[in-house]
Order: C-alpha cells, then sequence, then structure tokens
C-alpha cells in the first residue's frame, strides 16, 4: 500500500511541476512580448505617424530632400510630387521618397 501511494504521490508532484512551468513559461512570454512592444513598436508606430503628418502637410513652394536631391515642390500628386531641381529642370518623385522638409 506505501508504494502505491509514493508512486501517486510522485504523480501528483511531477504534473504540479509542469503546469507551474507552463505558467511560468507563458508569463516569461508575456513579459518578452511587453518589452519589445515598449521598445520597438510603440516608438516606430509613433515615428509613422509623424511622418505621414509631414506629407499631408505638403504644400506647393515647399524646399524638401528627396532622395538625396534638394528641390523645390511643383506640383503635388496622389502618390508623387514633382520638385524643381535647377531652373527648368522638374522631376518626379515618389512622396516615400521625401526625407526631409525645410
Amino acid at each position: 500500500m506505501e508504494e502505491t501511494t509514493a508512486v501517486v504521490e510522485t504523480a501528483t508532484n511531477t504534473a504540479s511541476a509542469t503546469v507551474n512551468n507552463w505558467w511560468g513559461m507563458l508569463l516569461y512570454c508575456l513579459i518578452i512580448f511587453a518589452i519589445i512592444y515598449v521598445f520597438m513598436v510603440r516608438p516606430n508606430k509613433k515615428r509613422m505617424a509623424e511622418y505621414q503628418k509631414m506629407i499631408d502637410a505638403l504644400k506647393i513652394g515647399d524646399r524638401v530632400m528627396a532622395a538625396g536631391i534638394y528641390g523645390t515642390i511643383k506640383k503635388i500628386n496622389e502618390k508623387s510630387i514633382e520638385m524643381e531641381i535647377a531652373d527648368g529642370v522638374v522631376i518626379e518623385v515618389n512622396k516615400g521618397a521625401i526625407a526631409n522638409v525645410e
């Protein structure tokens, strides 16, 4: 009878340890995901929102840097802008290439 009781106690202890390990691992994963969100995802979302605000505020006559080229906006299209980089030289650039507005 004592052998049966020892086996049952061992099985119970093993099952309890497995459940505790599972909860510990779940908690560890949640903490890691929270750290990643706070230090990587949230700041990136904020930066992208500021960039989108800058792109939406573009107007004709602004001096911008797009793809390393400085120019003045002459026309704004839905997905691109036309900018003059020299007298009479107008190029079309994707709005996503704009890095800076002066």
